[in-house]
């Protein structure tokens, strides 16, 4: 089964509210995780942004995942392989789905969207926009669309850079992001838009780099415009 669908009858069944940095049981946790487990939880619940938190947490969920998955027979080898990555990659999207909850949290919606972006694109670009508008430093958006990029979306890129996009107070990141994402769709002359947003940024001793290299990239764009 597809894991868009597996994930889909995970979150249907009943869970309560206040379950949000909460360890949920289990039988078969090895003690050290499962102390290890409270810790990383309590430090996500207090920031639930912590990626090295978040990363060792999801590790531990996605290991018990794949160790329930059944491979005693060498004949099945390949499919349980299969399963086993479908099952480590359900726990962590459970997880993300769970710690997103918290009303300060887009690190955990951005890694959920990794996972969605080729099943759920709708889905995705929904948990993309709420880690945006969770994250006023513009670092949310600069993964975003570094992710729609990488992805193959740059015009879905370039449509939430512009709808979220606060060029005087967010990092330069989100710039270089919106420009390249411009290039690949074709559109230099939007690029060279972009570009000139950092004009705006209130440090502007921090984007000299970037804006040279941007403009760089910018003019071997404008290039491959017909007549010029």
């Amino acid at each position: 089964m597809a894991l868009l669908p597996r994930l889909r009858q995970l979150i249907r069944r009943p869970a309560s509210a206040s379950r949000v940095g909460a360890r949920r049981p289990t039988s078969t946790a090895r003690r050290g995780d499962t102390l290890h487990e409270d810790a990383l939880r309590s430090m996500l619940s207090d920031d639930p942004n912590n990626e090295r938190a978040f990363a060792a947490l999801a590790e531990i969920v996605r290991r018990r995942a794949s160790d329930s998955v059944a491979h005693d027979d060498p004949l099945t080898a390949d499919a349980a392989d299969e399963e086993r990555q479908r099952a480590a990659d359900l726990a962590v999207w459970a997880l993300g789905e769970e710690l997103a909850g918290n009303p300060r949290a887009w690190f955990p919606l951005l890694e959920v969207a990794r996972l969605s972006v080729r099943d759920d694109h709708e889905g995705t670009l929904r948990r993309l926009r709420t880690a945006a508008e969770r994250d006023p430093s513009g670092r949310a958006l600069a993964e975003s669309l570094k992710l729609l990029r990488d992805a193959g979306a740059p015009v879905d890129a370039i449509g939430l850079g512009v709808g979220h996009y606060h060029p005087k107070d967010h990092e330069p990141e989100v710039a270089r992001q919106l420009v390249l994402a411009s290039i690949e769709a074709g559109r230099p002359l939007e690029a060279k838009q972009h570009l000139r947003s950092l004009d705006l940024f209130h440090d502007q001793r921090v984007v000299v780099g970037l804006r040279e290299e941007l403009e760089r990239e910018v003019a071997h764009a404008e290039q491959s415009i017909p007549g010029t």
